[in-house]
């Protein structure tokens, strides 16, 4: 799962849309921010990512991804977007099915949370 999570922030840095959709289960969910309604599909979590990389975001790692004696791990992170000069300070949690892949993920962060 540590892996799987250092491949999501390599993916994003790289600008692979591809790269981190990869690690999603077909039927998997993203929530992010949690609250909002989720994306739904690797198709439709493609284009979330692809829109986001897209942004110009980048994410950096607040510390180490951690992992779970179950089937979850989470990271703390920044994701920064130069062009609006913002940063988002986001806890990301993953769970996994048994073929080691991401059915779901969900970003905790709130408008307290924005730092401009």
């Amino acid at each position: 799962m540590k892996r799987a999570l250092q491949t999501y922030v390599d993916g994003f840095a790289k600008g692979d849309a591809a790269m981190v959709t990869a690690l999603f289960a077909a039927d998997a969910v993203v929530e992010d921010p949690v609250g909002n309604p989720p994306v739904s599909g690797r198709a439709a979590i493609e284009e979330f990512y692809r829109n986001a990389i897209g942004s110009g975001a980048r994410l950096t790692l607040d510390g180490p991804i951690r992992g779970s004696h179950g089937n979850a791990a989470a990271m703390a992170l920044t994701v920064e977007v130069p062009g609006a000069d913002l940063r988002i300070r986001v806890i990301e949690v993953m769970t996994f099915d048994d073929h080691g892949k991401i059915v779901e993920m969900r970003a905790y962060w709130g408008p307290d949370d924005v730092v401009q």
